[in-house]
């Protein structure tokens, strides 16, 4: 897979760079926040090579890729001006969702980015636990203590974990909320909550409560906390704001969690984990069986990341879960139906990938064997369901439950059953070889209708497409220059975005006139309310950005003059822009101005047409589609 080329066109298919609000990518898929998933091109992005299909979890808008998203997700970013924290400071419209999609797009938001530190440190402490079971090293040795550090200190110091994350979701000061979330967990804050005395603050009551390793009180001080900085933001002058707004903040959140939010919060996660436990453990059977089988269901459509938060609350609280194991088995039929269809197809590219997607289900990650097998072929899909539901039929007889927040979804998760019921570890794994076979078995079984093999046939139609696409006339368009003034390539801008492209190709002036004119006949697409910069597309689909000056939108519209607005039609020389060059220069900064073709990836050139000055009537790139 070419991961650059794959990430340039699902940014492109996803309404590019300007429709992204931000993205993150979980262990399998890039996960966007977009302003507009009317702009996606679904169909387009599921036939990328790489991709295995699409998803649309509340308003977030999800690209399977499999084990490879990390080499993409590297790659959109180092060739884009896109970054993991959500564009806070736009002014394009979100899409209006409803209470349930805005709970589950904060939930996975939230939860997303720091699952790798918490499956990390969960598996670390179900290998501390399987040394200590067969004896191989002492509670009392320092071994024991530093592996035990390395993975409780995710755990115990969660809170802090998911201020960070929750404050970028929320689009607050991320270091201000680490640091109400380490106030929660001070020392001396902890020593007053075990002295067992009234604690009051300035005459109010605080509540005792524990806050290590809790979920559900932080998330509730940071949504608080994403109002509250914003309002102290907003009446602070900007000269104190540096000083004032996090101080205020802190004094502000902390009492208010320690009083209330705190002690509710605790209550509340208590109750959880207590409902749900009571669920499993009188009506276990039913719930299990369901849940094991519906729990790849729930990962299709992105819901599984609501447990998240139940799962952590129960294992923290309680010491107990049951939904950890249901997503262990409904993996496992993953596997067994994906590796079924290996020994069955006759495709024998199908069939790598089959045994190749099985065995990563095994390790934990069935996106690939989901979605490139299962999935596909439809009816293995269901046979993995019955693996699940068959798997959680023995863990509801057996009793099973998970004691540590294990460290993955597969093989690696038995870690997940150590306990000291040693037969509950036993029975964790008969489960999940149960769930293996029964999902193998009933995909032989159901059958499936095989992907063809490749032939002649394919072959002549392959030859027949390259021979229609050889023939046809490459399309070109010019775009007229947009300011008079001296050229320059992008590789003298002093500024390593347009430098390096990273928001695509073209060229730069250096304005001798301060106006900017249209260079195509089209729509402006984006106008900056600072005035210092415009987005047009033509009507021929080229989307260009014009950036007068370099971090002139410091200037906040001083200088600028816009004679258009966002949405209306423009003629090639229409004017657009007017600002004032020698001032702008007076306030120090760079007048350079860089025309970009931020859908570069669409065109296979894009060509300076005139060297030294030139004037709005003058040529200055040629597209080539």
């Amino acid at each position: 897979m070419d991961y650059k080329k794959t990430a340039e066109e699902i940014l492109q298919a996803v309404g590019g760079e300007e429709n992204v609000q931000s993205v993150i990518h979980c262990m399998t898929r890039l996960r966007f926040n977009l302003y507009d998933n009317g702009k996606v091109n679904k169909s387009k992005i599921e036939n990328l090579d790489g991709v295995m299909g699409t998803n649309v979890s509340g308003a977030q808008f999800q690209v399977i890729i499999g084990n490879e998203v990390p080499n993409v997700y590297k790659e959109m970013i180092s060739n884009s001006n896109l970054s993991d924290e959500a564009n806070n400071d736009s002014n394009q419209p979100k899409e209006k969702q409803n209470i349930i999609s805005a709970i589950f797009d904060v939930i996975s938001g939230v939860f997303t980015p720091i699952l790798p530190a918490i499956a990390g440190a969960g598996l670390i402490k179900g290998i501390v636990a399987i040394f200590i079971a067969f004896g191989w090293i002492t509670e009392v040795s320092q071994t024991y203590k530093i592996l035990s550090a390395i993975g409780d200190g995710a755990f115990y110091f969660l809170p802090i974990l998911l201020a960070v994350s929750a404050a970028r979701k929320f689009g607050t000061n991320p270091y201000i909320a680490a640091a109400i979330g380490a106030s929660l967990l001070h020392p001396d804050l902890t020593a007053l909550f075990t002295a067992g005395e009234p604690i009051s603050f300035i005459g109010l009551p605080v509540t005792i409560a524990t806050y290590s390793s809790t979920v559900i009180p932080i998330l509730l001080a940071m949504w608080i906390t994403s109002y509250v900085e914003k309002f102290v933001d907003k009446i602070t002058p900007t000269a104190l704001k540096l000083i004032v707004v996090p101080t205020l903040t802190l004094l502000i959140i902390v009492p208010i969690t320690l009083i209330t939010v705190g002690p509710l919060g605790a209550i509340l996660g208590e109750y959880l984990s207590t409902g749900v436990t009571y669920l499993f453990q009188h009506v276990g059977f039913i719930a299990m069986v369901l849940l094991a089988g519906t729990f790849s269901l729930l990962i299709m459509t992105g819901m599984h990341y609501a447990l998240v938060p139940i799962m952590i609350n129960n294992i923290t609280v309680k010491g107990i879960d049951y939904m950890i194991p249901a997503m262990l088995l409904a993996n496992m039929g993953q596997a067994g139906a994906a590796i079924a269809v290996s020994l069955k197809t006759r495709n024998l590219k199908f069939k790598s990938l089959s045994m190749s997607t099985g065995i990563t289900a095994l390790m934990g990650i069935t996106e690939p064997a989901m979605y490139g097998v299962n999935v596909r072929l439809k009816k293995p899909f269901i046979a993995a369901l019955i693996g699940g539901a068959v798997g959680g039929l023995y863990y509801a007889i057996t009793g099973v439950a998970a004691y540590i927040m294990g460290g993955n979804a597969g093989l690696p998760g038995i870690t997940t059953f150590v306990s000291d019921d040693g037969m509950n570890f036993w029975n964790g794994i008969i489960g999940m070889l149960i769930a293996f076979v029964a999902g193998f078995i009933a995909a032989y079984i159901i059958g499936f209708e095989d992907v063809p093999t490749e032939g002649n046939e394919d072959k002549a139609n392959e030859d027949t497409t390259d021979n229609k696409e050889a023939s046809e006339a490459i399309q070109t368009e010019v775009i007229q220059s947009p300011i008079e003034g001296e050229t320059k390539p992008l590789a003298e801008v002093n500024d390593p975005t347009f430098a390096q492209e990273m928001m695509g190709k073209g060229y730069a002036v250096v304005p001798s006139v301060g106006e900017v004119v249209s260079p195509v006949s089209g729509k402006v697409t984006t106008l900056f309310p600072t005035k210092h910069a415009i987005g047009i597309t033509s009507d021929n689909g080229a989307e260009i950005l014009i950036h007068v000056g370099l971090d002139t939108v410091q200037l906040d519209g001083n200088h600028f003059e816009a004679h258009v607005a966002d949405g209306v039609k423009v003629s090639v020389g229409d004017k657009l822009i007017s600002f004032d060059v020698e001032a702008i220069k007076g306030e120090g900064y760079d007048v350079i101005t860089p025309v970009i073709i931020t859908n570069t990836a669409a065109y296979r050139a894009i060509e300076h047409e005139k060297e030294g000055n030139v004037t709005k009537e003058d040529p200055f790139l040629k597209l080539t589609v």
